[in-house]
């Protein structure tokens, strides 16, 4: 009886036990199920997405990545020598160069690349240079050559005379310029020149860059980068199709626009040789085609060649400017950071400035002194002083005065010296000058004289336009018209007399410079620097009378090249005499 009570209670037990197993199980199943889905209008779903967008960072939705593919260039401040290709290729010679290099501050090596007569100098992988047949060895392995320059830490730059090319007067003629009677314009010298305005001279210049850089050059620069200026290029025509109304000036700029980032994107430094007497002259400017500030705006470094002997005797109110090297060099580069300062305030780019330095006697002058180590330090410590932080050495020669230069160590303690000295000066600003001053001057009877220097070297004659006789021409009102009287030389006083044109109210304005404390005013206002014959040596401008310098005369060197404008004789008032003299001073809007 007991075992059937408890077999009935087990047997209930187990049927309650699924009957309440079976509940919760149901209400688990109720807890689990999945939620109904959310349902999104349309209009809703875009509002999220929206919103969602408007989250986002906005420089996700509109940047746009831009990647840089320039060469990175690292800059060097250049100090250094000029070499000609000849000197380069001799071993014998680059070797003393290398130990000279070694102990001195000297880093910079320009290097003839293309020489005056339009050569390439060694081998080069140009498919145009090739074609056209430029090559002449003088240096078999320029790769090699730079690559041992570099072991010595020398930066290289390849000079490359560009518009004056006897070559391609052979091989290119419809290039160059040609008289009006078909014939190619060729200088005194024989040498042709390039026509400026053809583009195919410039892709040419272009192509003789690349293969520099592809032989291991850092930098190019552009020498004989103007027209001439001799009196034969009265005879010169160059068609209206290629001028389309650009003038001179116009040319030269749009070529180095053209060329530089060309050269730039590549990796290439670009630098330029220019006139020092451009500075701050109007018509040379004109007449070369380089305008200082324009085109420094164009390549990386501008080089004016501010040679000392280079300079008629009064320029810059210095009696002889070759026997004062400090003084000369200091007023041209004060005159450069005047005209760049104006150029700059575009905001754009501008060159840094690394001038031409003489290293060269200049024995034909009648006013000279030997040029050697304390010369050109006097002209680096000028450079220096001037602001500007590099400069190059010109001896067509190649002989160098190498104790002119320091130590690198010397030359370090120096350059601290220099930044401390900068940083206790204020900011160097000008005002904007109202007038200008223009110098031209007329040939005798419209033909240019011929003038030996030493060796019978030839020099250049500019001639300007046939119809100009005012010697200065400055610039407010038309109307009024003033004459200008400059005695020279008389008892160490120059007089500035300044007389209105009527005759019954002559007024006269005296000053004695020294008294005064004021710079004078003479004929010879710009740079007038004397010329360079073929072997880079300045040969003397003989005068009509006494066969001495003419203060009013004009000249410079390119680096083997003279621009020269010689006063007529003394006919009229207009002329420049020995004595007092009236010059023409035409006042101008």
């Amino acid at each position: 009886m007991k075992i059937k009570v408890k077999i009935f209670f087990l047997c209930f037990f187990l049927v309650l036990m699924v009957l309440t197993g079976c509940g919760k199980l149901a209400d688990m199943n109720d807890t689990v199920t999945t939620p109904a889905p959310v349902v999104v209008e349309r209009d809703q779903e875009t509002e999220e997405e929206t919103r969602e967008e408007e989250n986002l960072p906005q420089e996700l939705q509109t940047e746009e990545l831009v990647f840089d593919n320039t060469p990175e260039r690292t800059p060097v401040k250049a100090k250094g020598i000029y070499i000609s290709a000849n000197v380069a290729g001799t071993p014998a010679i680059v070797d003393r160069l290398l130990e000279s290099f070694d102990r001195t501050e000297a880093n910079t090596l320009v290097i003839d690349l293309k020489d005056d007569y339009g050569r390439v100098v060694c081998e080069m992988d140009s498919p145009l240079v090739k074609e056209l047949g430029s090559v002449q060895i003088y240096v078999r392995d320029m790769k090699g050559l730079l690559k041992r320059l570099e072991d010595h830490g020398i930066y290289t730059i390849a000079r490359i005379p560009a518009f004056r090319d006897e070559w391609l007067g052979d091989v290119r003629p419809e290039w160059c310029l040609k008289n009006g009677d078909g014939t190619l314009f060729r200088d005194r010298n024989n040498h042709v020149w390039v026509n400026p305005y053809k583009q195919e001279a410039w892709d040419y210049l272009v192509e003789i860059s690349l293969g520099a850089k592809e032989l291991g050059f850092k930098e190019v620069q552009f020498d004989y980068l103007r027209f001439c200026t001799e009196a034969g290029m009265q005879k010169v025509v160059i068609s209206e199709a290629d001028m389309n109304g650009r003038s001179r000036t116009d040319i030269i700029c749009q070529c180095m626009e053209y060329i530089y980032p060309r050269l730039k994107e590549k990796g290439l430094f670009v630098s330029a040789d220019v006139y020092g007497a451009i500075i701050n002259s109007q018509v040379n400017a004109q007449a070369v085609g380089q305008i200082y500030g324009e085109l420094a705006k164009h390549v990386d470094y501008i080089s004016p060649m501010i040679y000392p002997s280079h300079y008629g005797d009064g320029n810059y109110g210095i009696d002889y400017p070759d026997t004062r090297p400090y003084d000369t060099v200091t007023a041209a580069l004060q005159d450069s950071r005047k005209e760049l300062y104006f150029a700059s305030q575009d905001g754009g780019h501008i060159a840094q400035v690394r001038p031409w330095l003489q290293d060269f006697t200049a024995s034909w002058l009648q006013h000279y002194i030997e040029y050697g180590p304390e010369q050109v330090r006097a002209q680096i410590q000028a450079t220096y002083d001037a602001g500007y932080d590099e400069w190059l050495l010109w001896d067509a020669s190649c002989n160098y005065d190498w104790e002119g230069l320091l130590t690198p160590e010397e030359a370090a303690r120096e350059q601290e010296q220099i930044i401390q000295s900068r940083a206790a000066l204020p900011e160097t600003t000008y005002a904007q000058e109202s007038t200008r001053a223009l110098l031209t001057v007329e040939p005798e009877t419209g033909q240019e004289q011929q003038v030996t220097g030493e060796g019978g070297h030839e020099l250049l004659t500019v001639a300007p336009e046939e119809e100009s006789r005012e010697l200065l021409t400055v610039a407010p009102e038309e109307e009024s018209r003033e004459l200008l009287t400059v005695a020279p030389e008389e008892e160490s006083r120059e007089l500035l007399t300044v007389a209105p044109e009527e005759e019954s109210s002559r007024e006269l304005l005296t000053v004695a410079p020294e008294e005064s404390g004021r710079e004078p005013l003479t004929a010879a206002s710009g740079p007038a620097p004397a010329p360079e014959n073929s072997q880079g040596q300045a040969s003397g401008i003989q005068g009509p009378e006494a066969g001495q310098v003419l203060p009013s005369a004009q000249a410079e060197q390119e680096n083997g090249q003279v621009i020269i404008v010689q006063p007529e004789e003394p006919q009229d008032p207009s002329a420049v005499p020995a004595g007092n003299t009236e010059v023409e001073v035409r006042i101008l809007d």
